[in-house]
């Protein structure tokens, strides 16, 4: 393992009367992704969407410190893996690692090999696959982003491309599937996506519910989303016609998950049945706390309604930290809610905490 000086600004900021010190949180940003370095997992492959969730949060890390450590994993990270995506064209998961991949070719020309990310994402988009209008209402797999993890995985990746060539078309065709995944997985009443087509309500008594009887909604799958539209948004360019779309979901889903915190800071891994497991959960809260931050940074959110909200969710999730800087109690793979525990852990966790990190060293 390399060995960086860590650089830091020793001033504080104040949210709500409470003092953040933003050398401690940078240092623990530090300390976490030099864990997750020394203890690498992943799913499928080291380019799958487990690790490219997490380079997101080392990307966001870099782009908030210039701290040269974050930096440097990346570009080891890149070098590693040829700079390709994962080899599923039609699966969404595949191209987030890409994320990393535009954001590295932004701090040198032509560091970066970015042709199988196009050839990826001209076949993902427009070219047909299996999930692409399957006419049978029974499957589960009947649009291309079918479930709404996927929000997460694709359309940061596609608008930093669009943005990348300067060709809307990419825009465009993001706009078009997410169209689908809204309509098909939003809830209107919850203002919450269900995680796919099995936990959605049709009046049946075979409905899945929680034992409270309402409907499931998944921590970190609506995590994904509403971290994903921060991105999204982050990149998307301001006279943009459908821009409107995703500000608004942003600011409707955002009052959701800001009147579902639970006591101790955090979001329980069933949204609506905080009694189902009696103790928070990690992933989703840091997706939760770093779009909660982007939208007041960036004057979308206010500030007096929402700096408690992240205030207590940092706080809460610097607890979960252990003194080795691994990030604990991270529900493990999975597409419904699960319990976790204070040794739980995995690379999107502590992407999801870095997220966090990156968007609280910005508040004013």
């Amino acid at each position: 393992m390399m060995t960086f000086v860590l650089v830091s600004f020793l001033y504080s900021f104040t949210v709500s009367g409470q003092q953040f010190d933003k050398a401690r949180i940078e240092a623990a940003m530090v300390s976490a992704m030099e864990w997750q370095e020394a203890h690498p997992i992943y799913a499928l492959a080291p380019t799958d969407w487990t690790n490219g969730a997490y380079y997101v949060g080392v990307t966001k890390a870099h782009q908030a410190t210039k701290n040269p450590i974050f930096l440097a994993a990346l570009k080891i990270m890149g070098y590693r893996n040829e700079w390709k995506p994962l080899y599923r064209r039609y699966h969404a998961d595949d191209i987030t690692i890409s994320y990393s991949y535009l954001y590295i070719n932004t701090t040198r020309k032509n560091l970066v090999d970015l042709k199988p990310t196009h050839d990826f994402i001209e076949e993902h988009l427009f070219e047909p696959n299996k999930w692409k209008n399957v006419s049978d209402e029974d499957k589960t797999e009947k649009i291309l982003w079918w479930w709404c993890d996927a929000l997460f995985m694709a359309p940061p990746v596609l608008t930093e491309y669009a943005n990348h060539t300067n060709d809307r078309k990419y825009l465009d065709a993001m706009h078009k599937y997410y169209m689908e995944t809204y309509n098909l997985l939003y809830d209107k009443e919850e203002h919450l996506f269900a995680r796919d087509t099995r936990f959605q309500w049709r009046g049946n008594e075979d409905d899945l519910k929680e034992e409270n009887g309402k409907k499931i909604f998944w921590s970190r799958g609506n995590g994904w989303v509403l971290g994903g539209l921060a991105l999204v948004l982050d990149a998307m360019p301001k006279e943009y016609e459908h821009r409107s779309f995703y500000l608004n979901l942003y600011k409707e889903m955002a009052a959701k998950i800001k009147s579902i915190q639970q006591k101790d800071g955090l979001w329980t891994t069933s949204l609506l049945s905080p009694e189902s497991y009696d103790h928070g959960e990690v992933s989703g809260s840091g997706f939760y706390t770093f779009a909660l931050t982007w939208g007041i940074n960036n004057g979308v959110l206010d500030k007096a309604e929402y700096a408690p909200v992240v205030k207590k969710a940092w706080t809460a999730l610097s607890k979960c930290q252990q003194e080795n800087g691994m990030i604990g109690w991270v529900q493990n793979i999975g597409a419904s809610p699960e319990p976790a525990t204070k040794d739980s852990w995995q690379n999107y966790g502590t992407g999801a905490f870095l997220l966090a990190g990156s968007e609280l060293l910005k508040l004013k």
